[in-house]
């Protein structure tokens, strides 16, 4: 059986999980937190810090087939780099890449470099869209709607164009020459311009063409992904991101059976298939759902990170859920719907919400029943 070693347990972990697992492979932890988020869906957990413990990190990738870093860390990406020849397996990451796409300033001039479509800087007049230079997702962004909303921003921050249109975002992953594109989805944003949900979308030529020159001109030994804003004038890339994403690849691997984490392995093994096209096989909706008051309601995958463990809460042939649970806070829930159209699998979905309406029903007629037996 193949294992692999990730480093880092909270949302990109469990993709690599989740996929690593569809894929019949094991999965190796390690992460310098006691209680990582996502240590019950791992196959095995290792709590020390790479940084300290470096030896331990080396010994354990004897018995490992490949190594992922799944955090955003950047002194622990640095160090790993800096130790790679030390480990007796392959690191799946290309450093190099990563270098350019983790600074929003980096990467907006590496586009402008090969002509790359985006939003343009320091814009004449609002709105404007500000984020950090260097926080991956939402972190940090706003729209500004006038002149006095900039007054006293940080001068770090990135001043853009507001552009308005469908969030949209492809994966690539590269051997160095050969560069696959996966599969177009579409990101539906919450209030706090969070991925809250993601859809599978119609193929789009023109977005392929571009992300494939973005990994080509990187030389691209790994896996990267690519956001835009799909336009009324056009495509306009927002970022890129050379590391392992979360909740895209799980969309695709349910809508074309293509499993991201199977794909970079043989990216480092130089047997990249480059693909024209992704045909939707199947159709997928993915979404992240806070329980408040008896109803379920969209929010954004940051808040799956505030609990104290990631578990399943269910699963099934067409629904898979996942419970993001802690103490003093209100369940949030990862719905995975799968059938063979959007129509059939809406359907899926709304028998999925119910289920977790239920069980919460179910779970608070039990608790009161206890409760007023006590006589309290």
């Amino acid at each position: 059986m193949t294992t692999i070693c990730i480093i880092g347990g909270k949302l990109q972990g469990f993709e690599v999980t989740y996929l690593a697992h569809k894929a019949g492979m094991k999965v190796v932890l390690v992460d310098r937190r006691e209680k990582p988020l996502i240590r019950r869906v791992v196959d095995c957990f290792h709590c020390f810090d790479v940084l300290k413990e470096a030896e331990r990190l080396i010994e354990l990738s004897e018995d490992v087939d490949a190594i992922i870093p799944v955090n955003e860390n950047l002194e622990t990406i640095e160090y790993l780099r800096s130790i790679k020849n030390r480990l007796a397996c392959k690191i799946l990451f290309d450093f190099d890449a990563y270098h350019t796409s983790m600074d929003k300033k980096r990467s907006k001039e590496y586009f402008k470099s090969i002509n790359i479509p985006t939003p343009a800087d320091k814009p004449a007049t609002p709105p404007y869209f500000v984020k950090p230079p260097c926080e991956s997702s939402s972190i940090g962004t706003s729209i500004i709607y006038d002149d006095e909303g900039l007054v006293g921003l940080d001068p770090s921050m990135l001043i853009e164009e507001y552009v308005e249109g469908d969030v949209i975002s492809l994966e690539v992953i590269g051997d160095g020459s050969n560069f696959a594109v996966m599969k177009e989805t579409k990101i539906h944003i919450d209030d706090t311009y969070d991925c809250c949900m993601v859809t599978p979308i119609a193929n789009h030529p023109e977005f392929r063409r571009i992300t494939y020159e973005l990994a080509r001109n990187l030389n691209l030994r790994g896996v990267m992904d690519v956001e835009a804003i799909d336009s009324p004038n056009g495509l306009k890339v927002l970022e890129i991101d050379a590391r392992f994403p979360s909740q895209t690849p799980t969309a695709v691997y349910h809508s074309t059976g293509i499993n991201l984490v199977e794909m970079l392995m043989q990216a480092f093994s130089g047997n990249v298939q480059e693909m024209d096209a992704v045909p939707e096989t199947n159709y997928c909706i993915y979404e992240h759902l806070l329980l408040e008051n008896d109803m379920l309601k969209p929010v954004g995958e940051h808040v799956l990170s505030l609990g104290d463990e990631y578990v399943q809460f269910h699963a099934s042939e067409d629904i898979e859920i996942f419970e993001s649970r802690g103490e003093n806070r209100k369940s949030v829930f990862t719905l995975i719907s799968r059938g063979t159209d959007r129509e059939e699998t809406e359907a899926i979905r709304q028998n999925g919400m119910k289920m977790i309406i239920d069980r919460f029903r179910s779970e608070k007629e039990v608790y009161n029943g206890t409760f007023n037996a006590r006589g309290s």
